[in-house]
């Protein structure tokens, strides 16, 4: 089974990212007893909302882990946001888009009201581009999504990338939008960034954007993200164990190979955040750009067009990686501390650990950027972005190891909600580490694609599966003068479905 874990390290990690592959064979026994576990003095007032990752129910939980408040949609989802107007945004998944064997495909935005109904609904999905993991609500009401756009695999050799490293499908690259929504049923899209606009290679002079990485860290090297093929064997074990779909190909797994999960916004500076985990790394755009100039290297506040202002997590994937290891393994939902909180403008991620060398942990980190006055992050020539240390740092016990979904979000009190997605857990725990409250999810579902497989493969193998939770405070104004008492009955409790565990 080693070879066969090694083989999946490869296929989600750069081959030239330092790879172990410690998971176990199978994956442990959820932890027990279900429900609120812990509940201790110091916890944050308010309420936790979340949804099991094949489930058709979203829920709002009480401090006492008690469910105030649901919501009922028969597609799966992701990403939730709880709106000042009481309504819920929330990306959903496609049951109809079955060409997509990547975990995250979505397809759907969603707008609910408080009872549930479908107020706006708008899809992107085709043989060529989907909707992704992340979305981000913006102030001007629009919302920020990640979609990846099929390139071929002619489209991929001519912009530098291996041709070995290219499946006959293509790749998938990461386009991100921003829609402004038009009720009941659609959507325009008013600014994009194409991560295809701004690579860099050194395999071919002849071909454009040809350039030393190391000398270009605002681009991303095409060739930094090579995974081998797996063989039919190595495939087979991986979809019995359910990390890859039933009928996903070494070809499917090749292609998705920068697999962004999380997007935020900081409204101040109006930047973007952006998580790529096949990198091992978080990055940073401008938005204050035009779409031409999101395209391009000029424009914007900080000058630089679309440009990545920022990096930071693995040096490597830029060239830079000499005496500067690698700190991020697969992470996941990478978030601005926002105005008014201590250490406000730092960026929290939680950090899955997955084939992190050593010993197997999960971990959330803080780290501080080089922030300068003009909205831009100076680094030195031939050196990696700073900071060289964590500005704090939370290790979650050995038996809350995630190694993917998952989230962390930091609280007014300084406290930190902690998601460790793929058993269900949610943590807050205090700036010293001290775990104030505990609560893992009892719930599950069995939502199912047309043609009956789960919306993630991965998920089956983890019944219990958030892939976020949020901390909704007392006075957020999306609960004004809402009935928030525990419902009666509660959502039952029900052990999975045969055909998930």
């Amino acid at each position: 089974m080693a070879r066969l874990w090694a083989a999946l390290a490869l296929l989600l990690v750069s081959s030239a990212l330092p790879a172990a592959a410690q998971a176990p064979e199978k994956p442990p026994p959820p932890l027990s007893p279900r429900g609120l576990v812990t509940k201790a003095s110091g916890v944050s007032p308010g309420y936790v909302l979340f949804s099991q990752s094949l489930s058709d129910t979203i829920l709002l939980l009480d401090n006492d882990g008690r469910v105030v408040h649901s919501w009922r949609n028969p597609h799966a989802g992701g990403a939730l946001y709880l709106q000042p107007n009481g309504h819920i945004l929330r990306g959903a998944r496609d049951p109809n888009i079955l060409h997509f064997k990547f975990g995250g495909t979505s397809g759907i935005l969603q707008e609910l009201d408080w009872d549930g109904k479908v107020v706006w609904e708008w899809r992107l999905g085709d043989e060529k581009r989907v909707l992704h993991h992340d979305i981000e609500p913006l102030p001007n009401g629009n919302v920020l999504a990640l979609v990846w756009e099929r390139k071929t695999r002619e489209e991929a050799i001519a912009a530098g990338r291996r041709p070995d490293a290219v499946p006959e499908q293509g790749v998938m690259a990461d386009w991100l939008i921003e829609i402004e929504p038009v009720r009941p049923s659609g959507a325009r899209i008013v600014w994009e960034w194409h991560v295809w606009d701004h690579l860099v290679q050194d395999l071919d002079p002849k071909v454009p954007g040809y350039g030393d990485p190391a000398a270009r860290p605002e681009r991303l090297d095409v060739n930094a993200g090579i995974a081998r093929t797996v063989s039919a064997e190595e495939l087979a074990q991986l979809q019995a164990l359910g990390y890859v779909a039933p009928t996903a190909t070494p070809e499917d797994l090749r292609a998705d190979f920068l697999h962004m999960n999380a997007v935020d916004y900081h409204p101040g500076l109006d930047q973007i955040a952006l998580s790529v985990p096949a990198l091992g790394e978080v990055w940073i755009l401008d938005h204050s750009t035009t779409t031409a100039e999101a395209a391009g290297s000029r424009g914007g506040r900080a000058g630089r067009g679309g440009d990545l202002l920022y990096r930071w997590g693995n040096p490597a994937a830029y060239g830079r990686g000499q005496g500067s290891p690698q700190r991020f393994y697969f992470q996941h939902d990478v978030r601005w501390i926002p105005d008014g909180l201590e250490r406000a403008g730092n960026l929290t991620v939680f950090n899955n650990g997955r084939d992190r060398p050593g010993r197997r942990f999960s971990s959330v980190e803080e780290i501080r950027p080089p922030l300068d006055s003009g909205g831009t992050y100076p680094i030195e020539d031939g050196k990696p972005y700073g900071p060289a240390e964590l500005a704090w740092s939370y290790e979650l016990p050995p038996d809350r190891f995630s190694p993917f979904i998952s989230g962390a979000e930091r609280l007014a009190n300084g406290n930190t909600l902690v998601c460790a997605g793929a058993d269900g857990i949610l943590l807050e725990v205090s700036a010293a580490g001290e775990i104030v409250w505990e609560y893992r999810n009892p719930y599950t579902g069995d939502v199912r694609l047309a043609d009956g497989s789960f919306p993630n493969a991965t998920i089956g193998s983890f019944p219990y599966a958030v892939f976020r939770a949020t901390r909704i405070p007392p006075d957020h104004p999306g609960l004004a003068g809402r009935k928030l008492e525990p419902l009666d009955p509660q959502p039952p409790w029900a052990p999975p479905p045969a055909s998930v565990r």
